[in-house]
């Protein structure tokens, strides 16, 4: 069977465990004529690029399909009539990701990302950083006579 990624918007006035219930609709929707989800993830409430049906957010949801192609349009179809939906799309795959997609590794990577001008350097080398350029300017400062200075 094709595999799928389908990714869906829904209405930010309802709440995260309605968008679960959403998912678990389309799911039974899939497995009903034939295909199955692999995986579900929902990403979280996030701001649109700009308005749609005069909403500024919207509660985004990735699901990866492995269904007949009846299957997905049958869900398709429902997405369309439900209005909780603002936006959906779905697109043929060769194969699926392996691990969280890439907004989910956002997410994650949020924590370990550093603050400040050494952002892109790790913890431990931006800590060993100011010792390491006391020595260096330590090194490359040249010595004074003091007979310079008594003139």
């Amino acid at each position: 069977m094709p595999l799928y990624e389908s990714v869906y918007i829904a209405r930010p006035d309802i709440s995260a465990t309605q968008v679960e219930a959403l998912t678990a609709d389309w799911t039974k929707i899939l497995e009903d004529n034939g295909g199955k989800v692999t995986k579900d993830e929902y990403w979280g409430l996030k701001s649109l690029a700009y308005r749609i049906k005069k909403n500024r957010k919207g509660h985004y949801s990735l699901m990866n399909i492995d269904a007949p192609p009846a299957a997905l349009a049958e869900m398709e179809r429902n997405m369309r009539l439900n209005e909780d939906v603002l936006r959906y799309m779905s697109i043929r795959v060769d194969e699926h990701e392996e691990g969280p997609s890439v907004m989910m590794q956002n997410k994650s990577s949020r924590d370990d990302r550093g603050r400040g001008r050494d952002g892109d350097k790790p913890q431990e080398e931006r800590a060993a950083a100011p010792e390491a350029e006391k020595k260096e300017t330590a090194a490359e400062t040249p010595a004074t006579d003091d007979k310079e200075t008594e003139e």
